[in-house]
């Protein structure tokens, strides 16, 4: 009778010690990363100024594409806050395309009398002189100028220029 009351008494007091010692063990677990890592956010509001200009622009003859006229056009992304990419294409399906140019420009200023202008500065041959290049946007038109006169025929062939204008499209530019 005696070892079954000792039995008992064991058995509840192993009943009642079990959670105490459980959560005693559980404290001592340390995590090291606790506090350490913290969340950055990658996503960077653009400016309204870089909203307003998003967009696919085109060259005139983009229009009569399908009768086989060379057509130059220009993605404009955002990059940033103030940054935006630019990436001018041309035609390519039937030929080798004439202009081809990957750029980031920021953005300078805006008003009324010039729209919103961004720029940036182009290496355009092998030597270390680099031109500024000028983006300038107003009423869904682009106008690409610099003040070095042939910076902007670098990157293109044929005795084709960037400096020009180039009207915003209503939908995505069509490559092809």
């Amino acid at each position: 009778m005696i070892q079954y009351q000792l039995r008992s008494v064991l058995s509840i007091t192993l009943l009642f010690a079990s959670p105490i010692l459980v959560t005693v063990s559980g404290c001592s677990y340390i995590n090291d990363n606790y506090g350490a890592s913290k969340v950055k956010s990658t996503a960077v509001m653009p400016t309204p100024a870089v909203q307003k200009v998003v967009g696919d622009y085109a060259s005139e003859s983009y229009t009569a594409r399908k009768q086989g006229y060379d057509w130059v056009g220009i993605m404009v992304r955002p990059d940033g806050a103030t940054d935006i990419t630019i990436k001018v294409r041309a035609r390519s399906d039937v030929k080798k395309p004439t202009c081809h140019f990957d750029g980031k420009a920021t953005l300078l200023g805006q008003d009324d009398a010039h729209g919103i202008i961004f720029q940036t500065e182009i290496n355009n041959s092998n030597d270390s002189n680099d031109s500024k290049v000028f983006f300038q946007f107003k009423d869904d038109t682009l106008t690409i100028d610099s003040p070095d006169k042939y910076a902007l025929n670098y990157f293109c062939s044929g005795g084709g220029t960037l400096a020009g204008n180039y009207e915003k499209l209503s939908g995505a530019l069509e490559l092809n």
